[in-house]
């Protein structure tokens, strides 16, 4: 198995009269997986199609920055 690594992808939605900021971190192999992890949950929690939505930054997290408490348990095996 591969190793797993946590990116914190950086963007914002855009509504027709709103726009929103958002900063989302999940756990994934590669940068391009994602980004497409993003779209998916965010267009489908928020209703919003994937030209709707933004992405400014894809950055890999170091276990010390991870914001998540889930994700940082999983992470460091705790």
């Amino acid at each position: 198995m591969t190793k797993m690594k946590v990116f914190r992808v950086t963007g914002e939605i855009n509504k027709p009269k709103l726009k929103t900021p958002f900063a989302k971190e999940v756990i994934v192999e590669k940068p391009e997986h994602a980004v497409e992890k993003v779209y998916a949950e965010i267009g489908s929690k928020h209703r919003v199609k994937r030209f709707q939505i933004k992405i400014v930054n894809v950055e890999e997290v170091p276990v010390e920055e991870i914001e998540n408490p889930i994700l940082k348990k999983i992470v460091t095996g705790e």
